[in-house]
């Protein structure tokens, strides 16, 4: 059986990647939450990789932070792509 995707080695990528397209927008973990209308803590836990995000979420994620999905679509790809 193979492991659940939290446990690959791409999901890591993904989780970086939050966490650095937060950190290149200049927000801090609550000033995102206040921009998706969630608590400080669902920020917490997407980005340490206890709360998955479905493609909606992801997307308003990424609008909060400015940057464009597809844009961070391939950043993912291109990056696992070198792990």
């Amino acid at each position: 059986m193979s492991p659940k995707s939290i446990h690959k080695p791409e999901y890591q990528v993904l989780l970086e990647l939050l966490r650095e397209m937060r950190v290149k927008a200049g927000l801090t973990q609550t000033e995102l939450s206040v921009a998706l209308d969630r608590p400080q803590s669902y920020v917490s836990d997407v980005e340490r990789g206890v709360r998955r995000l479905d493609l909606l979420q992801l997307r308003e994620y990424c609008v909060a932070c400015k940057k464009d999905l597809t844009g961070f679509v391939r950043r993912f790809e291109k990056d696992i792509g070198q792990a």
